[in-house]
């Protein structure tokens, strides 16, 4: 039976592949505050906005490309069982060929109903405006978990960490709960690797194998370490 690797991953992953995050160091994306565009209340507020908001990033994630950090990822797979949960929402895992992909915070390439949550349509990189309706007459919104709403895919995650042989942090600081927290539900006796430009500010366990620097970069290095685990 093969071993079972989990990976969380985060923004720094897709930064590498050119796309922009609220993270960045003035705290904006195109010049918007997280505020205004990617919360309940900036949905009710100016719900045209929202949607240029993320047509413009739907149409940022296609043009993007999955770096050397994906590829390594989809490789493993010969050689582990592999699970990616990821805080990201573009697709750019499952198109550098990872066949198993956990949202944590929704997917651009989706949008779903107001009125029913559940019913979601994949529409690639199409623009939606206000007036595109669900077939049971909702409007069509971004299937997001925007700041302040719930988790849905929570719960899945944890039970995905719990059943880890290995553990490895790439690209995220560590700090957006509830996604940050999963690592706490890891076996205690697992080898961790956190890969990232600057070292996480978290309390991280002493069983950490931090490696600093690009994802890109690393990961391909420490593919033989991990083979060698096996």
């Amino acid at each position: 039976m093969r071993k079972h690797l989990v990976v969380l991953t985060g923004a720094g992953i897709s930064a590498e592949s050119g796309l922009k995050t609220f993270r960045d160091s003035d705290g904006l994306w195109e010049n918007h505050r997280v505020e205004d565009v990617a919360t309940p209340e900036a949905w009710h507020r100016d719900p045209h906005l929202v949607q240029r908001f993320y047509n413009m990033r739907r149409k940022a994630a296609a043009e993007a490309f999955p770096n050397e950090a994906h590829k390594t990822l989809a490789e493993l797979e010969s050689h582990f069982s592999i699970s990616v949960i990821t805080q990201n929402v573009d697709d750019l895992h499952e198109r550098g060929g990872s066949s198993k992909v956990l949202h944590l915070h929704g997917e651009l390439n989706k949008v779903r109903s107001v009125k029913n949550e559940s019913l979601i349509y994949e529409i690639g990189d199409r623009q939606i405006e206000m007036g595109d309706l669900a077939e049971d007459g909702g409007q069509l919104r971004p299937h997001i978990v925007w700041f302040g709403e719930a988790v849905p895919m929570i719960e899945p995650a944890v039970e995905i960490c719990r059943s880890a042989d290995i553990f490895m942090v790439v690209g995220t600081s560590l700090q957006v709960y509830p996604a940050a927290g999963l690592i706490d539900y890891t076996p205690y006796d697992i080898p961790v690797f956190v890969i990232d430009k600057k070292r996480p500010q978290a309390n991280l366990p002493s069983n950490i194998h931090f490696h600093q620097g690009a994802a890109g970069e690393v990961l391909p290095e420490l593919k033989e370490t991990l083979i060698q685990m096996i």
